[in-house]
């Protein structure tokens, strides 16, 4: 612990200094050593680890010890200060009254550079979490031993707005991995949505969110790994819309993840979607992707916070009327029910002229009637989604009571081929993908 309270900075950094941090975070021609005065701890055996990812186990193991494990946020991690914000300090002070003189004719980057990144080239978030060329380690205890040379690239697996996705394949342990790579900006809602996903992949270990193996931080761009799910997001699998039984085990997964965030982390997802559920040809199904996730207590950011497509009626009333106290738990819960739509259709259940205007989109989930599942389904299947899409948020299920409901219960008595379903939904969605691809080149011959 001692390690990470000597990284935090206890007087102003010069002008100077803060170049040479930037120096240090930005050169390409040589590897970032590890950050002086804090040896790198070898990743500790996990007994009883999960299966996939040997020998990378390090903070996993001291989390199921029992270790207390800290919440983090932006406020806490100094993040508020992150932005552009005050210069070189002023040498006359002692002879003259100090004078604001405004960020936009005196600061400089480097200066704010200097506040995150240390001079021996470590993202250092107060010392709740230091990022380095060859790891993470946490305040608590955990610590993740990985690094860019470990790494073999593959394909792009995709992109989003806070960076890109790829395959890799870490060669120690022979184990296919997703990483993201994120851009450092001098931005808080990117500084925040990093240090929010880190500290929830790091404490989260439950069968149905994305498995963490790692992160490090190397000119000035930070990369973090996650398990790799080869079958890819469920917003491509749907295709013309997924059975009932296949949807309920799908539903099961996300209810229990979504629970186990809000119970054991008191976290809200805030965006619950096809896209942030990934499956695998196992059959698996896990959430992912917690950049904008928040703490139970801190409701609504005064930003546009997820999907406005996904958002209920009364976040959008409430972010319309600058109102922070309008997201709970029940937003999300309309999320889900509205995602179990799409993927029962195939498609976004609200009207087609409504997707290509925001205003018209937005205007039909506050005023219009809930979607329902088409009528071929179940109405057992039918009661689960109109508990989660009440247009009166405190009228919704609860994660407890969906897990109590028929339909999930029901679920779990019976027997789902979900590697079979995946096997095919991976077929029809390479097919698509074939068509598109052929449909364009014959457009442009």
């Amino acid at each position: 612990m001692a390690a990470f309270a000597s990284r935090a900075p206890s007087s102003p950094i010069s002008l100077d200094a803060a170049t040479a941090a930037l120096k240090n975070a930005t050169l390409g021609d040589r590897a970032m050593p590890p950050p002086p005065n804090m040896p790198l701890r070898p990743p500790a055996p996990s007994p009883g680890g999960r299966s996939g990812a040997p020998g990378l186990s390090g903070g996993i193991a001291s989390r199921r010890m029992g270790k207390p494990v800290p919440k983090l946020s932006g406020m806490d991690m100094g993040l508020h200060n992150a932005g552009l914000g005050s210069g070189r300090p002023n040498q006359d002070q002692d002879q003259h009254p100090p004078r604001r003189i405004p960020p936009s004719t005196f600061s400089t980057p480097f200066a704010n550079f200097g506040k995150i990144v240390d001079p021996s080239g470590a993202l250092n978030f107060n010392g709740k979490a230091v990022l380095h060329a060859q790891g993470v380690d946490f305040s608590n205890g955990s610590s993740f031993a990985i690094n860019m040379d470990q790494l073999h690239l593959d394909e792009e697996l995709g992109k989003g707005n806070y960076g890109t996705v790829k395959k890799v394949l870490h060669k120690p342990t022979k184990v296919a991995m997703a990483m993201k790579e994120i851009r450092l900006e001098l931005d808080d809602a990117k500084l925040n949505g990093i240090l929010m996903e880190l500290d929830i992949l790091h404490r989260a270990v439950a069968p149905e969110i994305v498995e963490f193996y790692g992160a490090f931080f190397i000119e000035s761009c930070v990369y973090y790994c996650m398990e790799y799910m080869d079958a890819g997001s469920l917003d491509k699998l749907q295709g013309d819309g997924v059975p009932e039984y296949v949807l309920a085990r799908i539903t099961g997964s996300m209810v229990r993840g979504l629970k186990f965030l809000k119970d054991e982390l008191q976290i809200i997802h805030r965006d619950v979607k096809p896209t942030n559920v990934l499956v695998n040809r196992k059959g698996q199904v896990k959430l992912c992707d917690f950049g904008v996730s928040g703490q139970l207590e801190k409701s609504l950011a005064k930003t546009n916070i997820g999907c406005q497509s996904y958002m209920a009626p009364e976040r959008i009333r409430g972010e319309s009327q600058n109102n922070l106290g309008t997201y709970t738990v029940s937003s999300d819960v309309w999320s889900l029910g509205l995602s179990m739509i799409e993927m029962a259709l195939g498609h976004y259940p609200y009207p087609p002229e409504t997707y290509a205007n925001v205003f018209a989109q937005l205007t039909a989930i506050v005023d219009g009637d809930p979607p329902e599942l088409p009528e071929h389904f179940s109405e057992t299947s039918r009661d689960f989604v109109a508990r989660c899409l009440h247009k009166i948020s405190d009228r919704r299920a609860t994660y407890a009571e969906l897990l109590r409901h028929p339909f999930l219960v029901g679920d779990g008595q019976r027997s789902v081929d979900m590697p079979a379903w995946v096997e095919k939904a991976v077929r029809a969605r390479d097919a698509r993908i074939r068509n598109q691809i052929q449909a364009a080149q014959n457009a442009m011959s």
